[in-house]
């Protein structure tokens, strides 16, 4: 049984190291397989929800790992299916990490990506992305837009949503200026 758990742990820890060994250096903070979006500073949050080359190598880093596709340099001569897949993941994660910086403004009040830790995003994306699908996020009651957005059909509501996102990373922002 010791041995198991001994097995067990040195998984966990080489998992670690794939998956975030990139990020620790990055971002200057640890993560493990335990890390969910709400674990994220705030700083890296908002790092990884803004658009770019930058963001995008940082998400690249973090799938490959956990993928063991290799490092993120390496994306580009990855066969074109893998690089498919790993875009997938990435745009997938991005659009997460956006709604959780909403959620933390306290613009929504659903969110079911909560349950899910980065890892488990990853390693079981289409299951956890046809899931996720299943409960859509939902905008607080509170936000300013709620009576617009609560007379549109649930389709429309996720878009109305989405659309929101640079003005939400421009209150992000400042609140982490103050």
């Amino acid at each position: 049984m010791t041995r198991l758990l001994d097995l067990t742990a040195y998984r966990n820890k080489v998992i670690e190291q794939k998956a975030f060994g990139a990020w620790r250096k990055r971002f200057g903070e640890s993560y493990g397989v335990e890390t969910r979006l709400a674990d994220l500073s705030d700083k890296t949050l908002y790092f990884l929800a803004k658009p770019g080359e930058g963001t995008a190598l940082a998400f690249y880093e973090l799938v490959m790992g956990v993928l063991e596709l290799g490092e993120a340099p390496k994306f580009y001569y990855l066969e074109d299916k893998k690089q498919l897949m790993v875009m997938d993941i990435h745009l997938f994660l991005a659009d997460q990490v956006r709604l959780e910086l909403m959620r933390r403004l306290g613009w929504l009040t659903s969110f079911p990506v909560e349950n899910y830790t980065l890892l488990e995003m990853v390693q079981a994306f289409k299951t956890t992305k046809a899931e996720i699908r299943q409960k859509p996020v939902t905008l607080s009651k509170s936000h300013p837009e709620y009576n617009e957005y609560n007379k549109l059909i649930n389709s429309e509501k996720q878009v109305f949503i989405r659309r929101k996102f640079l003005k939400a990373l421009e209150e992000f922002r400042a609140r982490l200026e103050t």
